[in-house]
């Protein structure tokens, strides 16, 4: 169950007016450090930041005079709200504030501001034109500068490299502390993210991944801050056992990425041309190749033992519906056993086909050459799969046409609009690294504003 914050364990000190952006920053005990942060982030997005915005302190459950700093920070300085929560959590902070608020963009950063602030204006001018639907900070790209001892950055490392080798993420940096996402992206994604600590940030970002959503990464200054209060083991081991749910749920099909990647308007651009049509095809073929080899072994074992027309179609049978139940899973990537005996009668109406044109083959070379080796059979058979296999992506793409998202000629599904005053993004899925220069974000910006000047 996706995890919810009652009106009751949430107290809100509202503001005057929907700005564009809205930061927050998730607290716990940080007394000392709030007034700091807070000030300085007001100081530069009033003079340095081209939108107007909004501050956020939410304030998770924090027992020392944190929630009275940050009162005091909303009486003294304009557009700073409070939010409490009863309960710990950073995730549950940031869904809390998310999930309610009047912006186009929500943002987080931590409470130290390790990251240098002049990165916020690139990190959210995507979101505001509607180019991408989440954006993050990166210290892990080659052009980031970061300060930080060797023991984070090896943990730091290891995990992201954890997540791309289990969890197939393309993002570089899951953890830093500085995100941002479209609010209408927002309101449709956390729904689908369960868990309100640490591995929230993961979580969503693994989800808005799968779903085709865009994320463009942001290279950032960075410098570690030694007072850091995060329990790293009991961390690690929460983000493995997150790891593993994820991992369990995005294997079964239990999650509507596909629903979201409708409603947010990140279908195929072709009707009928599946996302990552090139990753799509070299998987399908390394799924033929297993499939070939294992058709040879098995016919070349039997065929000595029951003949070469009984052996073809043993070895065609058994290799039919692994290589069906193979390209389901790996090639097209549908999961759970929702229409898994109707995907496999379909696999075998196309094996079916398959077996016409090799036992044909089979059946012409036997009659017009009948002291023909073993090798030539062979080869004639492979001849005769290379078309069938061709005829199988075909067929296949068509049996997994609804369940995996390859064919959307049809699909009415809602789409979500673009941030108020932009056209609809181009539906494209990718993680987007492209470098938003100075001139580029200051055009953007130009542009936000004179379309205020002229309402």
């Amino acid at each position: 169950m996706t995890e919810t914050v009652t009106v009751a364990a949430a107290e809100r000190t509202e503001t005057t007016g929907a700005p564009v952006l809205d930061v927050v920053i998730p607290v716990y005990n940080e007394e000392s450090d709030l007034g700091v942060c807070v000030r300085r982030l007001h100081a530069y997005l009033r003079d340095g930041f081209p939108f107007p915005a909004r501050i956020t302190v939410a304030d998770n459950a924090s027992t020392d005079e944190t929630l009275r700093v940050a009162r005091l920070l909303a009486a003294e300085l304009g557009d700073v709200s409070v939010v409490h929560l009863a309960a710990k959590g950073r995730g549950r902070a940031l869904r809390a504030v998310w999930e309610r608020s009047d912006a186009q963009v929500v943002a987080y950063m931590d409470v130290d501001l390790s990251t240098d602030l002049n990165a916020l204006l690139p990190l959210v001018a995507p979101l505001i034109t509607g180019h991408s639907d989440l954006a993050i900070g990166t210290r892990l790209s080659s052009s980031s500068r970061v300060v930080r001892g060797p023991k984070r950055e090896i943990i730091s490392r290891c995990y992201n490299l954890l997540l791309k080798a289990s969890l197939r993420a393309h993002f570089s940096d899951a953890q830093c502390g500085f995100k941002a996402m479209r609010a209408d992206v927002a309101r449709r994604l956390l729904p689908l993210v369960r868990d309100g600590e640490w591995f929230f940030d993961t979580e969503l970002l693994v989800l808005a991944e799968r779903a085709g959503l865009r994320i463009h990464e942001v290279p950032v200054d960075w410098i570690d801050d030694p007072d850091s209060r995060v329990d790293i083991i009991d961390t690690a081991r929460k983000d493995l056992l997150g790891i593993g749910r994820l991992g369990r749920a995005l294997a079964a099909g239990a999650l509507p990425l596909e629903e979201l990647r409708q409603a947010v308007g990140r279908e195929p651009l072709v009707p009928g041309v599946p996302l990552g049509m090139i990753g799509q095809l070299v998987r399908f073929a390394i799924v033929g190749v297993l499939s070939t080899l294992a058709y040879l072994l098995l016919y070349v074992v039997s065929q000595p033992f029951v003949g070469a027309q009984a052996a073809n179609l043993a070895a065609l049978l058994i290799t039919a519906v692994a290589n069906t139940a193979a390209n389901r899973a790996f090639t097209f990537g549908v999961r759970g056993a929702t229409g898994v005996v109707s995907h496999q009668f379909q696999g075998l109406v196309i094996f079916a086909i398959g077996l016409a044109l090799t036992s044909g083959s089979l059946f012409a070379l036997q009659h017009s050459a009948p002291e023909s080796s073993v090798h030539l059979e062979l080869f004639v058979l492979v001849s005769a799969n290379l078309v069938a296999t061709l005829l199988r992506f075909v067929g296949l793409r068509w049996v997994f046409r609804d369940s995996a998202g390859v064919d959307r000629a049809t699909a009415t599904g809602p789409r979500a609009p673009a941030p108020t005053g932009h056209a609809v993004p181009p539906p494209r899925s990718h993680v987007s690294r492209e470098p938003w220069t100075a001139n580029s974000v200051r055009t953007a910006a130009n542009i936000e504003l004179d379309k205020e000047g002229t309402h």
